[in-house]
Formats: structure tokens, C-alpha cells, sequence
């Protein structure tokens, strides 16, 4: 994982336009932004500006119609699929806005599944686990599935998912929309806990008012472009 300071995305001149009912839909819009190791970004706007489209691309589960998104240095737009899924599978993790947890395994099973999809020992993988499941307060769970679990248990899972290859870069979308106030500030602190400990870089799509205040860094989509205190985001 890079330092704190190095530049970790670079984003430039980002269009992403779909085709529907025969007419061009342009999302996003010439997206300019660059996120450095360690930093955590909120990214807020009203609903259907594109904020979502702007996580597929940037985690590569989509691609961008044109422009360049440089990872470390790297253009990544310019990979093969069977490289760009390699690169997802290590370098960046995914906490969206249901769980998406598989419930025919565990909680302890969900989380080793990263970690397991890349051939990681499975001793490995469940240490890595049991440690992450411990940290959020998880212990005495680890063997229910998620239909056992409450919804701030099924997001809590699902967070150290997303950490459990030591991702450079997770990307959060609406992680806490389906939570109630309480609940959600728990998530809100494990967010500052682990970049803390670990230097996780997070972007983080959010409608919740108090989570996009405490982020160190906010910027605002609107109209398919990013804007950072009223100026274009950089």
C-alpha cells in the first residue's frame, strides 16, 4: 500500500454516456479528480447525477466511454479483463448499500471468500477473517448466515469484506442508506478506525449528512462533473 501523501488515483477527462430508447445519455462529464494514499472523500449530490456510475468505473466493474483513470501511475483503462479482474481482486474493495452477502455461507465464510477467489491458504484466509470479524465486535457471530444477522451486523460483515485483502482503495456506496441513526454511526466510526490503522484510502457516496461533514474531504456532483468548494475537483 503506497504512503500517505503519494498520489493513489488519478482521474482524467472521465466520460461515461449510456445508450437508451435510442437517445445518448451522457453521466458523466469530463470527471476530473485525484485522491491521495490515506485520504478519505465524500462524494455527494442529488440522485441521478451519476455518483454510482462514478464508482463502477472508478473500481473498473464498469468502463468509462473515454478517459483515463491512472492507479499509482498506472493506466488501468487500457487492461484486459482478466488483468483488470486480478486488479480489482487486490487492490480494491466494495461496501455498497446492501450488503450483498451470500447467504448460503457464514459470516466467517463471506468474509475468507475474497481472499479464497484469489487463492489464498485457507488457513490464511480464515486468521485474516476471525482477526477482522473480531475487530467489529463480531466474535459470537461468526457462524450465523446473514438472514441470522441483523442489518447492522449484515454491514459490518460486509465492510471487513471489502478490507480483506488489504485493498489500496475502497469504495463505499450509500454504506449506511439502510441503517437506522444509531447503527450508522457505529459503521461511521469503523470507517475513521480503520483508515486510521491501516491508511485505507476511502471514497465514500453518501447521503448522510453527518458521515460528508466528518470527512476530511468533500466534493459534489453536479450535472456529471465534480465540483470541490465551488471550483472543479482536482
Amino acid at each position: 500500500m503506497p504512503g500517505n501523501g503519494e498520489i493513489l488515483v488519478e482521474v482524467r477527462e472521465l466520460q461515461k454516456s449510456f445508450l437508451h430508447g435510442g437517445h445518448l445519455i451522457r453521466v458523466l462529464r469530463g470527471i476530473d479528480l485525484t485522491i491521495r494514499a490515506g485520504e478519505m472523500v465524500s462524494v455527494v449530490g442529488s440522485s441521478g447525477v451519476g455518483k454510482s456510475t462514478l464508482l463502477h468505473v472508478l473500481g473498473t466493474l464498469d468502463l468509462p466511454t473515454s478517459g483515463t483513470i491512472l492507479f499509482q501511475g498506472r493506466d488501468i483503462t487500457s487492461l484486459s479483463a482478466a488483468r483488470l479482474d486480478e486488479f480489482r481482486g487486490h487492490e480494491i474493495g466494495f461496501v455498497f448499500q446492501f450488503h450483498h452477502l451470500l447467504p448460503e455461507f457464514t459470516a466467517l465464510e463471506n468474509v475468507m471468500m475474497p481472499a479464497l477467489i484469489q487463492r489464498i491458504p485457507g488457513g490464511e484466509a480464515r486468521r485474516r477473517a476471525t482477526d477482522l470479524l473480531e475487530r467489529v465486535g463480531l466474535a459470537d457471530r461468526m457462524t450465523h448466515r446473514p438472514g441470522k444477522l441483523s442489518g447492522g451486523e449484515q454491514q459490518r460483515v460486509a465492510l471487513v469484506r471489502a478490507l480483506m485483502m488489504r485493498p489500496s482503495l475502497v469504495l463505499a456506496d450509500e454504506p449506511t442508506g439502510n441503517l437506522d441513526t444509531r447503527t450508522s454511526h457505529e459503521m461511521h466510526e469503523l470507517f475513521f478506525e480503520f483508515n486510521r490503522e491501516f491508511g485505507t484510502t476511502m471514497l465514500v457516496v453518501t447521503h448522510n449528512k453527518e458521515l460528508s461533514a466528518r470527512m476530511p474531504r468533500q466534493v459534489t456532483m453536479i450535472d456529471g462533473v465534480l465540483q470541490e468548494n465551488g471550483v472543479a475537483a482536482s
